[in-house]
């Protein structure tokens, strides 16, 4: 199934450090089954959504369902317990919004991101970047670099709640940004880059040395529907609510469309275009930790991720509002002739007879 096992990110806080995971070896002969029909579609909506876990501002976008698999066995006697994933998005011309939304009972244990579920999303950046192997470079960890395997990058959000407060806001952050690159030292929502997986790394960093001009351009926040304060959490209230309770989790994140990235380490998203994805999903079964390779996948290749042209939508209304302007003209000149019309009746009616008078012997 997929090469998309995503190990525990560490942001290093030592400066210049390059960071490596160790991958999963895949045991086997690669084989997929997808559906090339299935999509994620992003809709025009300025406006609707505030990037803060909860989901009551997504309630009238279309989602999407996908079957969760694990990626290296991807049977259905397998799938995930819990029931089918939920992805939604939407643009606003500036930036792309993600809601995950899957069902399981409430787990975390703070500081240890292997006993709470964790995702991530994966974008195709190269041409030549394939969804097996992450990217699908052939070379060895020893020799992969920008310029060997160029062509294969892919860009991948990984986030882990492990030391994340529900409701509050990760990823891009000052601190981090200021070190040029794509680390999140407080919830762990990093921005990342690979070109197989053995070769992945925090933006900015890399084979060659790291490059202080890069960023995390993401920012996410989580939910769970067990949860009874919605004032706010803060990090005394951990573990938030209480272990195995019945529920739904709730992922969202946010990105500009387009980011300052230089060095082809960020997928840019065009309006109107179409780009490729996938979502993986981690979670503790049964209170085991999780391992990098024992994620789950919503396919087993690429998915078109396709953001709409708010045009059309201007469009029908431009149209609507300039049928709407003539109707109202015509009605407008209809009900001043009328009320003319009635001005004259009435003063007609109204106006005084001046009938001369005839005396009697005169007749």
């Amino acid at each position: 199934m997929l090469r998309f096992s995503l190990l525990t990110l560490l942001v290093l806080l030592g400066s210049g450090l390059t960071l490596r995971v160790t991958s999963h070896e895949e045991s086997g002969e690669w084989s997929c089954e997808s559906n090339s029909e299935i999509q994620v579609l992003a809709d025009f909506a300025p406006g609707v959504i505030t990037l803060d876990g909860h989901a009551d501002d997504w309630k009238d976008i279309d989602g999407f369902d996908f079957s969760l698999l694990p990626a290296l066995d991807p049977h259905e006697d397998h799938e995930y317990k819990d029931g089918k994933m939920t992805v939604k998005a939407v643009h606003d011309g500036n930036d792309v919004f993600f809601l995950l939304q899957v069902d399981g009972d409430y787990a975390y244990t703070k500081g240890d991101n292997s006993k709470c579920p964790s995702v991530a999303l994966m974008f195709q950046i190269g041409d030549d970047a394939t969804y097996h192997n992450m990217g699908g470079c052939k070379e060895p960890r020893d020799s992969c670099t920008n310029k060997t395997c160029k062509g294969h990058e892919v860009d991948i959000m990984h986030f882990s709640i492990g030391n994340a407060i529900p409701g509050r806001l990760y990823g891009g952050n000052p601190i981090d940004n200021r070190d040029g690159n794509g680390g999140d030292r407080f919830g762990h929502l990093v921005d990342v880059y690979a070109w197989n997986p053995h070769c992945r790394y925090l933006d900015g960093m890399g084979p060659s040395g790291n490059d202080s001009s890069a960023q995390n351009d993401w920012k996410g926040a989580w939910w769970h529907s067990s949860f009874t304060v919605h004032s706010g959490f803060v990090e005394d209230d951990s573990p938030f609510s209480t272990g195995g309770q019945k529920g739904t989790y709730y992922f969202e994140f946010s990105r500009p469309l387009r980011t300052m990235d230089r060095l082809q380490q960020d997928v840019q998203f065009t309006i109107g275009g179409s780009s490729k994805m996938s979502v993986a999903l981690w979670y503790p079964v049964d209170g085991n930790p999780w391992s990098g390779s024992g994620h789950y996948t919503i396919n087993c290749d690429w998915v078109s991720f396709d953001i709409a042209s708010g045009g059309s939508k201007l469009t029908k209304s431009a149209k609507s509002s300039s049928s709407w302007d003539a109707a109202s003209a015509f009605s407008l000149l209809f009900s001043v002739a009328a009320f003319c019309v009635a001005i004259f009746v009435a003063y007609q009616v109204s106006r005084p007879k001046n009938i001369p008078f005839t005396p009697m012997e005169n007749l």
